[in-house]
């Protein structure tokens, strides 16, 4: 009875160091070949359409999810005194060609140099924005490939490339003042990374979550 137990025991010894080796193995396997995060994203540009000169808001001809060209009318404005040289500015043309993500004006209301009407975003330039920590950028560079997973789309597996590092942790550029108290805190920064996605036939969100592996060797 006693040899049986040693050989169980030796038995489930030598099952749990396998299984550790094999965890272990995995673990630097991919600290050492990649670096990976889930604090990623899908991101565009987002370009602004509004006016030049105050009035009213005439019309607005699109809608949210409208496809829209460059330079195609969007909204137009009345003036009280039009004149030869204003007459171009009461019209609001699309910057880009792009897609119309938020449509902010309203008919009938007075508009204003700076005030924004609708917001566009090119679909064909959207791209992933991935926080590093500070610890592992030196890991990064400009080129390396990597594999993409984005929550909208579940287990589909998508590739782009490392396209620019940041210059600055996020925190730079952060209106929330540094702690002034007697006590600090050390906190592990990020840094935004760029990452350029290769060509697929998926309509991607902005805004939407993203897991990304970073082929470092």
């Amino acid at each position: 009875m006693n040899e049986k137990r040693k050989k169980l025991i030796y038995l489930i010894l030598t099952v749990m160091i396998v299984a550790f080796s094999c965890i272990g193995g995995y673990y630097w396997y991919q600290n050492t070949y990649f670096v990976s995060t889930e604090d990623a994203a899908v991101k565009g540009d987002l370009v602004s359409v509004g006016p030049q000169i105050s009035g009213k808001l005439m019309d607005l001809n699109v809608e949210e999810g409208d496809t829209v060209i460059k330079d195609q009318i969007i909204a137009r404005q009345g003036i009280s005194n039009p004149q030869e040289t204003n007459i171009d500015q009461t019209v609001l043309r699309a910057p880009i060609n792009g897609i119309v993500i938020k449509k902010q004006g309203t008919v009938g209301e007075i508009i204003s140099p700076g005030q924004t009407v609708a917001m566009l975003v090119d679909p064909a330039k959207l791209y992933i924005t991935a926080n590093i920590e500070e610890t592992k950028l030196g890991h990064i560079k400009q080129g390396q490939k990597v594999d993409i997973t984005i929550d909208q789309f579940g287990k589909k597996k998508f590739t782009g490339t490392v396209n620019y590092v940041g210059q600055a942790s996020n925190s730079t550029f952060s209106l929330l003042p540094a702690s002034t108290s007697g006590t600090f805190t050390k906190v592990i920064q990020k840094i935004p990374v760029k990452i350029e996605l290769d060509k697929n036939d998926a309509t991607l969100l902005p805004g939407t979550n993203a897991v990304v592996k970073i082929h470092i060797k």
